[in-house]
């Protein structure tokens, strides 16, 4: 009988040049670098975070910011861009789930392989603690799909033109869809 491994925070610390990993289901999941427009779309999003910190209380993070929690099947998170009320770690992984993460679809997240894993990985984030989810497509007229942990099944869906909310989880947050494609 082989005992496998599992993969720690400390593991995702001494990844080769620093590149973008999760730890799911005991294993450390790298990805991949995004391209043009999910890249500038995440930057959008940050950017738009970050004006707001002062308000609301919090910090903005970009990508690859890691996010430490305790879930059966996860140990970490790094969304796109996310929103994180909790205390500083200083050069560590934030302790616990970001308030609010926006996930940007890069060119392999379609089809229904991926859509089950968008949607687990959803999951995860409503189990740790994450109050509002965007999954950002770039690609479709439904641009951004805001699901809720209140309500994880319904989400609301803004398209070009509108006006984007991630209510309670950033209060008084608005950003424009079209933001994303600037």
């Amino acid at each position: 009988m082989t005992t496998k491994t599992q993969a720690t925070i400390e593991d995702l610390y001494r990844l080769p040049n620093n590149g973008k990993a999760e730890i799911v289901n005991g294993e450390i999941v790298l990805m991949s670098p995004t391209g043009d427009m999910p890249g500038r779309a995440g930057g959008s999003i940050y950017v738009s975070l970050r004006g707001i910190e002062r308000q609301v209380g919090g910090r903005a993070y970009p990508d690859n910011v890691g996010f430490r929690v305790n879930l059966p099947n996860r140990k970490s998170f790094s969304p796109d861009a996310a929103f994180y009320v909790g205390k500083s770690s200083g050069m560590k992984f934030l302790e616990g789930a970001p308030t609010f993460a926006a996930e940007i679809r890069s060119e392999n997240d379609y089809g229904k392989e991926a859509e089950i894993e968008i949607a687990l990985k959803r999951q995860d984030y409503f189990a740790a603690g994450t109050l509002v989810v965007w999954d950002v497509d770039l690609l479709s007229d439904d641009v951004i799909k805001v699901y809720r942990a209140s309500d994880p099944e319904s989400p609301r869906i803004y398209r070009r033109g509108e006006i984007a909310e991630a209510e309670p989880a950033v209060p008084g947050w608005r950003m424009s869809v079209d933001e994303l494609f600037d």
